[in-house]
């Protein structure tokens, strides 16, 4: 099956728990389509570039999963039409990369930046 990572920011005003059910609740959508969340990582809020729906922060959400194609239609429908989504955001991948994401190190473990002059 193809491999995806999808990222998605909620609203900003609820709570951890209810951004963290939320990664729950699509992950059952998948595996009731079939497929099956790899990894996930609720990356907390966070502050956004822009506004969005008149919010200036949102929970950020990581899922890597193992899904055909249907499923992931079906996701990101129900993630479109959900009221606390604000962002969806899916990628297909050749592999996963193993261990934490890049926004889940710390700034120690991140050594592939060059040095300031």
């Amino acid at each position: 099956m193809p491999l995806y990572e999808h990222v998605f920011i909620s609203r900003q005003d609820l709570s951890n728990a209810q951004a963290e059910s939320l990664i729950e609740h699509f992950g059952t959508v998948l595996a009731d389509n079939g497929g099956n969340v790899v990894d996930s990582e609720y990356w907390g809020v966070k502050t956004m570039a822009y506004k969005i729906n008149k919010n200036r922060k949102g929970h950020y959400a990581f899922l890597r999963t193992d899904a055909p194609a249907a499923a992931v239609q079906e996701m990101e429908r129900l993630m479109r039409l959900h009221d606390d989504v604000m962002r969806v955001l899916t990628i297909k991948v050749d592999e996963h990369a193993e261990g934490p994401s890049v926004q889940m190190q710390k700034r120690d473990e991140r050594d592939t930046r060059r040095e300031r002059r």
